[in-house]
């Protein structure tokens, strides 16, 4: 089994076009993802990914990798080749398909840290073209850093359903924020609500985003999303990598 595997592996990079040869350095991504499409086709084992979802008629694939060398981070992709955050197929049911798969992804980080960090409080992350070293579109997982989430804590009450600034600055940037109501969250399209930031649509190679639940003091509950744009922007600088905001304890 384990020679098919990687019989298979090789087999996708043997056979990656040629427009993607020209520029290996940002496609690296999607060649591992063709590793673990065709493995999962091939032997139904999803190596070198985590899973993998080859869809149906109802729902688009994708497939979720650990980041090589990094215990929490995690990314979920589609099975097709999409860009990213700029791409406009994800203005329709497809972006709400991919945060779906994403959110139901986040146990992949949770479960690195048994008994330490709760689903809740993995974020989520896409960053814009100038911010991404991978021209296939990921969503990132992981852990948010300690000040985001005290943030949260001390100014999502003043987050509400329409795009307004978050009251102060995350990492340096200026960001807007929107809440994400309970009972919206499962239907929600994040790529299409940035196109609905005054002033950004057809700019939204600029944006980047990241998404996490609400406090669990704050009673209007939901998710809380935050955007902000410029030529390099990365939402990624709000999440930590290292997890620090796990609880403490050993591992199970």
């Amino acid at each position: 089994m384990l020679r098919r595997l990687v019989a298979v592996i090789l087999f996708a990079f043997a056979t990656v076009p040629a427009a993607i040869a020209a520029n290996p350095v940002r496609d690296v991504l999607w060649v591992a993802l063709q590793g673990c499409v065709l493995a999962k086709k091939a032997a139904g084992r999803s190596f070198p990914c985590l899973s993998v979802d080859l869809g149906d008629g109802a729902r688009p694939g994708t497939a979720v990798l650990r980041a090589p060398g990094q215990p929490t981070h995690t990314v979920v992709m589609p099975t097709d080749s999409i860009s990213g955050i700029e791409a406009p197929v994800l203005q329709g049911p497809r972006g709400a398909a991919y945060w779906r798969a994403a959110l139901a992804a986040r146990h992949f980080v949770s479960d690195a840290l048994p008994g330490r960090l709760p689903v809740a409080t993995v974020g989520l992350e896409v960053n814009s073209v100038g911010g991404r070293s991978q021209d296939q579109l990921h969503i990132h997982l992981d852990c948010m850093h300690r000040s985001v989430m005290a943030a949260l804590k001390a100014h999502g009450g003043a987050v509400g359903e329409t795009w307004a600034p978050f009251p102060v600055p995350l990492a340096e940037a200026r960001y807007v924020a929107l809440r994400i109501p309970p009972d919206a969250v499962a239907e929600f399209n994040p790529f299409a609500a940035l196109a609905r930031v005054p002033g950004w649509q057809g700019h939204l190679h600029d944006a980047s985003f990241a998404a996490v639940e609400a406090d669990p003091g704050d009673p209007q509950g939901g998710m809380i999303l935050l955007a902000y744009r410029e030529p390099e922007a990365s939402a990624e600088y709000l999440m930590d990598h290292s997890c620090r905001m796990a609880k403490p304890g050993r591992h199970g």
